[in-house]
């Protein structure tokens, strides 16, 4: 059976620090995170789509806005645990699977890139 997967793509700027890391990122420093958030599906609507663009852009616009310009380490849960690239992906996709997923669509993955030489993949 064929598959599809889509992809989303968007930015927010948000500062960090890393507790109790031995090295530069326990200070508090700034990135302009770029996301890829990737949705698979088996099934198309009745238009011919697997989600509308739009709503992907809104849904993740909408988890980012709430990250956008503050403090990563004030916000849960990243005030309990480290905003590491691995640990922001999780949280995105834990925040958008209710919002996205059912029965023709699922979350595939989610790609996170705090500069542009290093980024890490969440695949649920």
């Amino acid at each position: 059976m064929a598959s599809f997967e889509l992809c989303c793509k968007a930015h927010f700027s948000a500062a960090h620090l890393l507790r109790g890391y031995d090295g530069d990122c326990a200070r508090l420093h700034g990135h302009n995170w770029h996301v890829r958030l990737y949705v698979k599906c088996e099934q198309l609507d009745e238009l011919g789509m697997g989600i509308d663009y739009a709503i992907l852009k809104r849904e993740l616009k909408q988890v980012l806005d709430r990250w956008d310009h503050y403090h990563l380490n004030d916000i849960p849960p990243f005030d309990r645990i480290n905003p590491t690239s691995e640990n922001v992906a999780a949280e995105l996709y834990r925040q958008l699977s209710p919002r996205l997923e059912n029965e023709r669509l699922s979350i595939s993955r989610i790609e996170i890139a705090e500069t542009c030489t290093a980024s890490v993949t969440y695949w649920p």
